[in-house]
């Protein structure tokens, strides 16, 4: 079975605040599913996310186009 993270569990294992994974979450620039108004995390989705974190190749859906924004910024 897959392995569910909430929101707050991923802030944690980030280590970054709740509200910066709400935005990327949202900007579609980090990988999660709105269940309602809950998002949930495939922890193996986030583990892939961290380590893929140097690529340089661009995202594809809503963050593809930010040209001048890299991928992970937290701005």
């Amino acid at each position: 079975m897959t392995d569910l993270l909430t929101l707050s569990e991923v802030s944690t294992f980030l280590k970054v605040p709740k509200s910066t994974i709400y935005k990327l979450a949202r900007e579609r620039r980090l990988p999660g599913h709105k269940v309602g108004k809950h998002w949930r995390f495939v922890r193996e989705e986030i583990e892939a996310w961290v380590q893929n974190a140097g690529d340089e190749e661009p995202m594809v859906g809503a963050a593809a186009g930010n040209g001048s924004r890299d991928r992970f910024s937290l701005n």
